[in-house]
């Protein structure tokens, strides 16, 4: 019974939606990138950058919101409907707050790219870039705690849609407003920001409306008896108890990276960046599905714990890791035999395989590949422990990893030694290769099993 319902089967039927949705977000990035090439070196570094900052800043609230999906889940193994509707709506609450945050941080933005290492041009499209797409944090963060909500029932599918649906409108309305076609004015960078902010819109009104018609919700067997507010209240401080050091270890994780572009990497020029950046994206094209498939065996590991099913989870872990690790090491292959031609796809229209961009863009796609299996084992493991509620201690590693490992390492390595583009990929390598090492072993200690999340 239990292998049936926690075995490479449930796996899939999970995992399928939760790849396509996850490969959808990668492709809007990646189509942001691609259609922005054609403006030049200086348009791809703005929109690139200017994506990442955006993800860097959101990603503490929607760390944050996607320990909904640890309730739901857990609380469905339970077979308690009703109290996991009450953290779609404590997400929702979560959501809100963020929007009114980041939209009063947009006349911020100016000044703070003022002190960055970027050329005039980058910086002042850069600039035009964020202050549109901060404007959308509300839909971003609303999109990841309903959708992360409706996974932890075990529907991955709704998800999926609304990823599948934003990601049409994305690439539809960057074709319109990037180079202006059908009449559209040629907003350039702006255009794609427009596009991005449209677009989750479009997808978080989707699961939006689900969510308020209670469409794909069990029924409970009982009416839900009325919430004190003192409940509502210690629940949703709950929430955030478990859910801010989750959102800070995605938020000083991604700081932490985003120094390494802004400051570290931002030194080696223009095209240097432009193909580093690049490189990100092409390899957030892989890095999603590997993360949709963590994500789906985080939900069986929830479901196992609230059903008393500990035993489970260790096996189901086991079933996760086999999966990442072969698509991450098949994606790594890739990287390997075809970096030139993939990289070529950024190149400024007209440009051949010698072009600069392409060259250094070809040399560290290729080596990339060495942090593949890192990577699938650090999601894998540490999905796992997120869906345990084992948050605190993955923000505590993964800020000692980052900022004590991973900043000082590579601003050696690239600004005082020289090291050049292949350091910058080497230091990623060796961030991954201690995190995936320190995430294994906390698993191994078992103190998972003692946490009570929804007790």
């Amino acid at each position: 019974m239990s292998r049936s319902r926690y075995g490479y089967g449930a796996l899939g039927r999970l995992a399928w939606p939760v790849v396509l949705s996850r490969s959808a977000q990668a492709v809007i990035g990646f189509s942001d990138a691609l259609m922005t090439a054609s403006l030049g070196e200086d348009a791809l570094a703005a929109t690139t950058a200017g994506s990442m900052n955006v993800m860097s800043l959101a990603i503490l609230p929607i760390g944050t919101a996607y320990i909904v999906q640890s309730f739901a889940s857990q609380l469905s193994g339970k077979g308690d409907v009703v109290g996991a509707r009450r953290y779609g709506w404590y997400g929702l609450v979560l959501a809100v707050l963020a929007g009114l945050l980041f939209a009063g941080i947009v006349p911020l933005v100016p000044g703070a790219l003022s002190h960055l290492h970027y050329s005039p041009s980058v910086r002042a499209a850069m600039s035009d870039y964020l202050s549109i797409r901060l404007l959308s944090v509300v839909a971003i963060v609303g999109i990841e705690a309903i959708g992360n909500w409706y996974a932890g029932l075990g529907n991955t599918r709704y998800g999926m849609i609304a990823a599948l649906l934003t990601m049409v409108c994305n690439v539809g309305l960057n074709w319109l407003l990037i180079g202006g076609h059908a009449g559209a004015p040629a907003l350039g960078v702006a255009g794609a920001a427009w596009a991005s902010v449209l677009a989750s819109v479009v997808g978080f009104v989707i699961l939006l409306v689900l969510f308020l018609a209670r469409a794909g919700i069990p029924q409970p067997e009982k009416p839900a008896p009325s919430t004190p507010p003192d409940s509502v209240v210690r629940e949703f401080g709950k929430m955030l108890r478990f859910g801010i050091p989750n959102g800070l270890n995605w938020f000083l994780e991604f700081a932490a990276f985003m120094f390494f572009v802004n400051v570290v990497v931002a030194d080696l020029g223009t095209v240097a960046t432009a193909a580093l950046l690049a490189t990100v994206q092409v390899n957030s094209v892989s890095f999603m599905p590997a993360f949709g498939l963590s994500s789906a065996g985080a939900i069986l590991v929830g479901q196992a714990i609230g059903a008393e099913q500990h035993s489970e989870v260790p096996s189901i872990l086991r079933r996760t890791l086999s999966t990442t690790c072969t698509w991450q090491l098949s994606v790594g292959v890739l990287y390997i035999l075809f970096p030139g031609p993939i990289m070529k796809l950024f190149a400024p229209e007209g440009a051949g395989d010698t072009a600069e961009i392409v060259v250094v863009g070809a040399s560290a796609l290729a080596l990339s590949a060495a942090w593949q299996l890192f990577d699938a084992i650090t999601m894998s493991v540490s999905e796992a422990l997120r869906a345990a509620g084992d948050t605190a201690f993955s923000l505590y590693a993964r800020l000692a990893v980052a900022w004590l490992l991973f900043v000082p390492g590579s601003y050696f390595a690239i600004t005082v030694y020289g090291g050049g583009p292949n350091a910058a990929i080497l230091a990623v390598v060796a961030y991954l290769a201690v995190l995936s090492a320190v995430m294994g072993w906390r698993f191994r200690t078992g103190r998972w099993r003692d946490i009570q999340l929804t007790a």
